[in-house]
């Protein structure tokens, strides 16, 4: 039992009710995303099975219920459509075996300890993306919901909508429109007891079956009963590359969404998540399934929030909501084959709107016009391009535009001085102010604050190639310093150190900075005495050095304790 995170049977009514509950759930969703998908209904109801058991019994959130999501099921659905293309014949186990790859990448991060890292992705882009998905959800459901087969991109979707629009199936339409009032519009109170999806599968195939039951109504079809197949791993030469791709994708796809999950069921619950654990977990239930012929899964964050709502808090509850399902594959297949197409659209339509985030969208163009540019690039790049093009690029411009922030930042905080009234930021005592200035321009300080990091080097080459007989390299209140930036330090002190340009003395290098200075060869480089504790020092060796006898300074004042009689006589502040 220690082997399962936050397993124990002292919640044993809440978790099984709320099991049930999130299976009830989960039923119309892995139905509509396998169907989405083009692997089939059974796939999605596999994938919900194998990702929300194992990922339960192995994973690091106890609450946290697994199974296909719209994210995974876009990727998958490109998966299938492009893997078939290119090899008729074993196009099919090769998307599997992308399912299973997945899962394999989904270890490795976990006993990599990568979990931490993953969630690092800039929020522009997670709402890009998902925003994206949500998009595409509902373009491809277009045409199911008016009764005609799905396109397998947004391009042919949308190209086809007006032919789509003009002759609609009277009855698929009828039920779609019918289970877009419900999901929509069955809210409060009886939502929280029956989830719409529930109500709009049961209400609408109930009038399938019993008004229409001879119509050329597009149905799911004939479910396979009983255990699954086991689909072997394939692969040839020529797609090896591919599928290792789309397992990669899969993998950072199911991490990122199975993390941002644990961390609302963390809020929720009041409880820690183990990072690593789940990804393992997530690996470990995405493999079986891709090898079971199961979608790949990730946490659910709707059905995770049912189930705590119902009551359920440890692996046992996402166990239960897969052993239910389960049920209803082996048992309840003639009823779920007659299952209108145009009901699931409608489910799917709803998913859909509720990945977009509409509340971002909105509130980002307020804020940052770097940030919009950002989301709405990536958002657009997810719809019409690529899903990984969408990710790597929206990745890279936003990590670019923070690092060119950053940069700006840290080079605010060098500043260069040769008199004290250069610059007035530059912190100085006032002994410090009086010392440099009898130095009459021939000292030239430069003072840093703040980690520094690759973008500053430029500005800290530029100021320490400056002429001066003497600089002072004050690094007190830098924490961190870079490899970029230490290179241009040692770079700088060896340059001056052979055209005889001038002395140079660096004050307070403590922690990491003196030991990355030490690796780069810089205190080898200069004299142990031009390795000082403060800036007051350095400019009184300075003085000396330049043969400027340094003149009597006025010490600082000294403020009096709390506790002396203020009423003394002469004060010595008076004006």
């Amino acid at each position: 039992m220690g082997l399962i995170h936050g397993l124990h049977f002292r919640n044993l009514r809440g978790d099984l009710f709320g099991g049930l509950t999130a299976a009830i759930v989960a039923l119309p969703l892995a139905l509509a995303f396998g169907v989405a998908s083009g692997a089939g209904a059974i796939a999605g109801l596999y994938g919900a099975i194998f990702t929300g058991f194992f990922a339960a019994l192995f994973g690091g959130t106890p609450a946290q219920v697994t199974g296909p999501t719209g994210p995974m099921t876009v990727v998958m659905a490109t998966v299938f459509t492009k893997l078939i293309a290119s090899n008729p014949e074993g196009g099919l186990a090769m998307a599997f075996t992308a399912v299973m790859l997945g899962g394999v990448f989904q270890i490795l991060m976990g006993v990599m300890r990568l979990g931490r890292f993953i969630t690092l992705m800039p929020y522009t882009v997670i709402s890009g993306f998902m925003s994206g998905i949500g998009v595409i959800i509902v373009a491809l459901q277009l045409a199911p919901l008016l009764g005609h087969s799905a396109e397998s991109s947004v391009i042919a979707a949308l190209q086809g909508l007006p032919a789509v629009i003009s002759s609609p199936h009277g009855t698929a339409t009828g039920l779609g429109l019918l289970t877009l009032a419900i999901v929509f519009g069955w809210t409060g109170r009886l939502a929280k007891i029956v989830p719409s999806p529930l109500v709009a599968l049961m209400v609408c195939t109930a009038i399938a079956i019993l008004v229409f039951p001879g119509s050329d109504l597009p149905r799911i079809g004939d479910i396979p009963q009983g255990f699954p197949q086991i689909q072997w791993p394939q692969f040839t030469l020529t797609t090896l590359k591919d599928v290792v791709g789309y397992g990669l994708m899969l993998a950072t796809l199911g991490a990122i969404d199975s993390l941002l999950t644990s961390l609302v069921a963390d809020n929720i619950t009041r409880t820690q998540h183990n990072s690593e654990q789940e990804l393992i977990g997530q690996g470990i239930g995405n493999v079986l399934s891709g090898l079971f012929g199961g979608l790949p899964g990730a946490g659910a964050t709707m059905r995770t929030v049912i189930n705590v709502q119902a009551g359920g808090r440890t692996p046992l509850s996402g166990m239960t909501h897969a052993v239910m399902l389960l049920c209803i594959v082996l048992w309840a297949g003639d009823i779920t084959a007659q299952i209108p197409h145009a009901v699931l659209a409608g489910i799917l339509i709803k998913v859909g709107f509720k990945i977009i985030d509409w509340g971002f969208l909105w509130q980002v163009c307020q804020v940052s016009m770097r940030a919009s540019l950002v989301t709405y690039g990536v958002l657009v790049l997810t719809v019409f391009v690529d899903l990984i093009t969408a990710v790597v690029v929206g990745a890279f411009v936003a990590n670019l535009l923070t690092i060119q922030r950053l940069t700006s930042l840290q080079v605010e905080k060098i500043r260069a001085i040769a008199h004290p009234e250069d610059d007035p930021r530059v912190v100085l005592t006032p002994e410090e102010r009086q010392l440099l200035q009898q130095a009459q321009g021939r000292i030239l300080l430069i003072q840093m604050s703040g980690p520094i990091a690759h973008g500053a080097a430029r500005t800290i080459a530029y100021h320490m190639g400056r002429d001066c007989e003497v600089l002072i390299l004050d690094l007190s209140e830098v924490p961190l310093m870079g490899v970029s930036a230490s290179l241009i330090v040692e770079t700088e002190v060896k340059a001056a150190r052979r055209h005889r340009r001038g002395e140079i003395f660096i004050v307070g290098a403590h922690g990491q900075v003196q030991e990355r200075l030490r690796r780069f060869q810089v205190q080898k480089t200069l004299p142990a005495s031009h390795f000082l504790p403060s800036c007051y020092q350095a400019l009184q060796t300075a003085l000396t050095m330049l043969e400027i006898e340094p003149q009597a300074v006025r010490p600082m004042p000294t403020p009096a304790p709390h506790n002396i009689d203020k009423r003394v006589e002469n004060p010595p502040f008076t004006r």
